[in-house]
């Protein structure tokens, strides 16, 4: 096998249903790339001559294996082929608990995925399974591969056929399907040369796309994360380093930058970036295993996730609210405690709610009261012990865990909330309970409020002129919007009077909704009268006369838009009224 070169690496991962053909694809790239060991190919097909098999580029992984039983360092699950353009790690996972496990624990890095189906099989559940697990780990982008074309007879109508269906279902799972090639591992059509047999097609073959695809830059942009793996202290030769060790989640570290280690708050500085039998860097960048040492010594365990002073910290809690894709043979039941293994953190877990159970092959929602083998379940988990993390809106990567029972992988998933919001919900709601916009429903405000991510809120703009006001509140209408929120924005040309105003508001509040309202005065004695607690309302004052304390105040003759609604979600979310928020654009 050719050594891996210098030049630049790309991560795959490749899955499907059994027996659709990943492992015959995979040998196909090896050997048409001329990656595999000198002679290998010869040698196997001299071994299937005398065992009468025919020849087949799967028993080559097979070989592989063997190989690696005997001390020789190749890995059957993570294959190497190389192109002129650069070298390729392709990561076969077997089965869904060996994907799972490597995708959490960021053994798999993977820049985009293969999914293989069978033109002759069609779409199996395992298909759609494999697909929602890309969905829940953050593989948005994937090649289809509608293999084993010569047993359709390169039929275009059957490859059409599976491109709509299985293109619909991904698009429901926020998957973006970057193209479906017709290929034959068995003959190689379309792996590494076009097909004449599918000269319909017009797209790529299959190392022309792989080829086309770039890879993320070094500097993701997003802010630094790195769960602590360990810290070493060293003696020898009156070397006194201490330095922590982990993997560069996301962003970017340099020598000099504060940092400050999660859910402990403790604070130093980055004296130097350290490495192990490799270059000293000034830098360490996203996907790099790297340490540092600290200019003030403080005590750090393993667990901890680092983040930069001036960047946005991680959530700290021990309730968490997330979506658990289930392997165990025993269903998941509220009550059930189990190891939560959440980046180098490990931390008993208990069930206490199950929210609804989906059935990841066809999408159905269910109102069971137990997640059963392959489903996925919206659950809260209660912690020992409060963890750092990250919402999977923000930063995927320190979102994701597995769930371990009795040494044993049973599930892996994505946390999508801190679920201690729910009792500040809670507290809300209460306050609401005998004022006379509340109305006895089969649905709560807390329910809306967590289906949302977000605390019923009342924006008030209080300004002069209605006209002027008109353009802000849209603007921050539509931008709630565009974040996935539920906003209502009460135009104040409506001509209101201003009890009427916030009465229309109350009621909109108790639908879950974030309610924008135009005022040109702050008559605070009718907000209390009329039941809305202080707590609910941010008041956004433009104005160079008005001497009221706002929440937010501007200029009239400087305002900005746009730093209106940043210094609005900011603030939104420091008051915990939007429990993540997705940027736009």
């Amino acid at each position: 096998m050719q050594n891996m070169s210098t030049k630049e690496r790309m991560n795959i991962v490749i899955v499907g249903h059994v027996d659709h053909g990943k492992s015959t694809i995979i040998g196909r790239l090896m050997a048409d790339t001329d990656s595999l060991p000198k002679g290998k190919i010869d040698a196997v097909r001299e071994k299937c001559r005398k065992n009468s098999k025919p020849f087949e580029y799967a028993f080559l992984l097979d070989a592989l294996k063997d190989e690696q039983d005997q001390g020789i360092t190749i890995d059957s699950a993570r294959c190497f082929f190389t192109t002129e353009k650069r070298d390729y790690i392709i990561i076969d996972a077997p089965g869904h608990i060996e994907f799972l496990k490597n995708m959490v624990t960021g053994a798999a890095r993977a820049e985009t995925a293969l999914l293989v189906i069978d033109a002759h099989e069609g779409i199996k559940e395992n298909s759609k399974r494999h697909g929602y697990m890309l969905s829940m780990l953050g593989v948005k982008t994937v090649a289809v591969l509608v293999n084993k074309m010569d047993l359709v007879e390169y039929d275009e109508n059957i490859f059409n056929s599976i491109t709509r269906e299985y293109k619909a279902f991904l698009r429901n799972i926020d998957i973006e399907v970057e193209t479906f090639i017709p290929v034959s591992g068995f003959y190689g059509d379309n792996i590494a040369a076009r097909s004449s047999k599918t000269d319909w097609y017009t797209g790529r073959n299959l190392l022309e796309y792989l080829d086309s695809l770039e890879l993320k830059s070094k500097d993701s942009g997003l802010d630094f994360r790195m769960p602590v793996q360990g810290v070493y202290k060293f003696t020898k030769d009156g070397d006194n380093r201490r330095i922590v060790a982990g993997t560069v989640a996301s962003g970017t570290l340099k020598n000099g930058d504060e940092v400050i280690f999660h859910p402990s708050g403790k604070k130093s500085k980055v004296n130097k970036i350290e490495g192990f039998n490799t270059e000293l860097n000034s830098t360490a960048y996203e996907g790099q295993a790297t340490g540092f040492t600290l200019q003030e010594q403080i005590y750090i365990k393993r667990g901890q996730l680092v983040s930069k002073v001036g960047e946005k910290y991680p959530e700290s809690s021990n309730m968490l609210q997330a979506n658990i894709f289930w392997l165990g043979s025993k269903p998941l039941k509220e009550g059930n405690i189990y190891t939560i293994k959440a980046g180098s953190e490990r931390v008993e877990g208990e069930i206490e709610k199950i929210i609804k159970v989906i059935d990841a092959s066809e999408l159905n929602l269910t109102s069971q009261s137990e997640i059963k083998r392959h489903e996925v379940g919206e659950v809260i988990i209660k912690l020992t012990e409060e963890i750092a993390f990250d919402l999977c809106s923000c930063l995927l990567d320190t979102s994701r865990f597995v769930v371990v029972d009795e040494y044993e992988i049973v599930g892996g998933g994505i946390i999508t909330n801190d679920a201690s919001i729910e009792s500040e919900i809670n507290k809300t709601e209460n306050s609401y309970e005998n004022n006379n916009l509340n109305v006895a429903r089969g649905v709560n405000r807390s329910q809306r409020a967590l289906r949302l991510s977000q605390s019923p809120t009342l924006i008030l703009l209080v300004r002069n002129e209605f006209e002027e006001a008109d353009e802000i509140g849209s603007a921050i209408e539509e931008y709630l919007f565009e974040v996935g929120r539920q906003a209502y924005y009460v135009n104040g040309s409506l001509q209101m009077k201003f009890r009427e105003l916030i009465k229309l508001s109350g009621h909109l509040l108790n639908t879950g909704s974030m309610v924008i309202a135009d005022s040109n005065k702050l008559e605070v004695l009718d907000l209390k009268q009329l039941g809305i607690p202080q707590d609910d309302i941010i008041t956004i004052g433009i104005s160079d006369q008005d001497d009221y304390v706002y929440d937010l105040k501007y200029s009239n003759k400087t305002r900005d838009i746009n730093q209106i609604i940043h210094d609005l979600i900011e603030l939104l979310s420091q008051k915990r009224r939007m429990f993540h928020v997705r940027q736009v654009g």
